[in-house]
C-alpha cells in the first residue's frame, strides 16, 4: 500500500500543476537582459551503473527533488541558469533531506518553447557531474508558463561508480 501512495502523491502533484489557469501570452516585445524564476518538481525514474539499472520506484526507496532557480536570459537564444534543488528521500518510512544539489547551466533557446541546458552538478552527498536538461514550454500563460523537462544526469564521486539516470521534471516558470 506504502509503495502505490509514493505514485500517487507525484500523479496528484501534476494535476495540481495542470489545473492552474493559464491566459493567453498577449504578444509583447522582450528587451533583454532578462531574468524570470521557476519553481518545479522532478521525479527521478532511474539510474544506471556498472551494476545495472536501479529504478526510482524499485523497493522501500523513493526520491523527490524540487528545483527552483533563476535564468538571466541574454537574447532569444541563449541565457544562464542558477539553480538549486534539494531531494527528499524516504526509506523505511523515514523521510529527510538527502542532498541539496547546485546546478549553475547555460541555456540554448530555440523555437516553439524547446530549450537545450547544459549543466554543471555539485551535490552535497558528495557526488558531482553534468546534467543536460531538454527543455519545452507547453502551455503558456500571460504571467506564468508550464513546462516539462528531461533531465539526464551523469555523475561521479563519493567512491560509487559512475552514473547516468532520467527523470521527469514538470514546473512553472514566471
Amino acid at each position: 500500500m506504502r509503495l502505490l501512495l509514493k505514485p500517487l502523491l507525484f500523479i496528484a502533484v501534476v494535476i495540481t500543476l495542470l489545473s492552474v489557469s493559464f491566459k493567453g501570452a498577449a504578444q509583447q516585445t522582450q528587451t533583454y537582459p532578462r531574468i524570470t524564476g521557476y519553481f518545479s518538481l522532478t521525479n527521478p525514474i532511474g539510474t544506471w551503473n556498472k551494476d545495472g539499472f536501479k529504478s526510482n520506484f524499485d523497493g522501500d526507496v523513493y526520491t523527490i527533488a524540487f528545483p527552483f532557480g533563476m535564468n538571466l536570459l541574454k537574447s532569444d537564444h541563449f541565457g544562464v541558469s542558477f539553480e538549486v534543488s534539494p531531494s527528499i528521500r524516504t526509506e523505511k518510512n523515514v523521510s529527510k533531506v538527502n542532498s541539496v544539489l547546485f546546478h549553475p547551466g547555460a541555456m540554448f533557446r530555440f523555437k516553439h518553447g524547446f530549450t537545450f541546458i547544459g549543466r554543471m552538478a555539485f551535490e552535497t552527498n558528495g557526488r558531482f557531474g553534468v546534467t543536460p536538461v531538454f527543455n519545452q514550454v507547453v502551455v503558456r500563460g500571460k504571467n506564468a508558463n508550464f513546462f516539462v523537462s528531461v533531465p539526464v544526469p551523469v555523475r561521479f564521486g563519493n567512491d560509487q561508480p559512475a552514473s547516468v539516470g532520467t527523470g521527469l521534471q514538470l514546473g512553472v516558470s514566471f
